[in-house]
């Protein structure tokens, strides 16, 4: 059994939400999408990918491992083709993780920067790893993350749903055990609060829908300078 909550803000400085996401308990289905592209191309790329995965998941005849990778690869087709018959959507794309709850285990896949996090005994660890600039290029040149946090080229993304195919996907598995937290987010909130604090609002022993909140809040108390979007799922299998 599981239960999750989830919430999307603007932020303080956007006037338009390009974030998606999307809790379907029944099928055991996570996702989160961060829009990019300007206009309306970015909200349109974020709910394309949502949209496409939730499908591709809730009819797969059966579901495994490679079933949300499929669905990944999926959304990547249906945002490039939406996107070459309309020069309005020209460039547009998304990030894109998502979990699948297949009973023994937890399938993870990711594209671009959104992350996934693990929240055990207090600790809150990654799961996903960013496709971007510092992270892929500007660590294996050795550059350390105080120079990272300012590089013009840190938030470059290096991969993302709807801007070249093939795709490349990051995929996990992990087994998480009754009690346990997952946060999905957007770097709305992980690319302005640190990993003290998330884990801070994950600690108070409130409700799921508490929690998004508190960790809205933080993002916009340091500045809100992005949409922010939090999904927080509890494992509570017997």
């Amino acid at each position: 059994m599981m239960e999750a909550f989830g919430l999307t803000d603007a932020g303080c400085v956007r006037k338009n939400n390009e974030d998606n996401f999307l809790i379907d308990a029944k099928a055991g289905l996570y996702l989160l999408a961060d829009g990019m592209g300007g206009q309306q191309a970015g909200e349109t790329a974020s709910q394309l990918a949502v949209d496409t995965v939730a499908d591709f998941v809730r009819a797969a005849p059966l579901r495994n491992e490679s079933t949300l990778l499929s669905a990944f690869e999926e959304a990547n087709r249906r945002v490039l083709a939406k996107a070459s018959t309309d020069i309005g959507l020209n460039g547009m794309g998304t990030t894109l993780v998502g979990v699948l709850d297949l009973g023994d285990q937890m399938v993870v896949c990711s594209v671009g920067d959104s992350r996934v996090y693990l929240f055990e005994a207090g600790r809150l660890s990654p799961i996903t790893e960013d496709q971007t600039w510092a992270h892929e290029v500007g660590r294996r040149l050795g550059l350390d993350d105080e120079r990272l946090k300012t590089h013009p080229m840190r938030h470059v993304l290096t991969m993302a749903i709807g801007v070249d195919s093939p795709l490349r996907v990051h995929s996990y598995t992990v087994r998480p055990t009754p009690g346990v937290l997952l946060l999905l987010c957007s770097d709305g909130l992980h690319g302005v609060v640190d990993q003290k604090n998330i884990a801070d609002g994950l600690k108070n022993p409130a409700t799921l829908e508490a929690k998004c909140h508190y960790l809205i809040e933080a993002a916009r108390r340091a500045g809100g300078p992005d949409n922010i979007t939090t999904v927080v799922v509890e494992i509570k299998r017997d």
